[in-house]
């Protein structure tokens, strides 16, 4: 399968960013899946718990859509050139935040020691009806 990334150069209040595409899963709207500012921050998108192979989303199970969420993360860090610790801030978008605990539980096996600054919303929905989403923000 080939790959693409799909480059948006622009320029915004004198700051250049660049969106990047990665093989995660497509975004299921029009924006960019991550975004990269000349200083080295990096926007990424709310990634919700789409397996990029199969093309399903993970459904019922929090545990199992966390560890796809924060997969998807990774991949995005990786293909910038980063990891998990250079995360600095996280949002987390739960459809039941009876969930909470069972997210914390995954979502901290992905940090050593250094847990990025977080909070943690319960919404209604998510898009195509996601149990959780979650955004972040990392820097080089």
């Amino acid at each position: 399968m080939k790959k693409w990334i799909l480059l948006f150069v622009f320029l915004a209040g004198g700051l250049l960013v660049k969106g990047q595409e990665t093989d995660t899963p497509k975004p299921v709207a029009p924006y960019s899946q991550s975004v990269m500012t000349n200083s080295g921050i990096l926007f990424i998108s709310g990634q919700i718990p789409i397996n990029p192979e199969t093309k399903e989303l993970v459904k019922g199970d929090i545990k199992a859509a966390t560890k796809q969420v924060m997969e998807n993360i990774g991949a995005i860090l990786k293909k910038n050139s980063m990891d998990y610790s250079n995360i600095v801030k996280c949002t987390v978008f739960l459809t039941d935040i009876k969930d909470y605990s069972a997210v914390n539980e995954v979502y901290g096996s992905f940090f050593k020691g250094k847990y990025p600054a977080r909070e943690a919303i319960q919404v209604v929905h998510l898009p195509l009806g996601a149990i959780i989403e979650i955004s972040a923000i990392a820097s080089k």
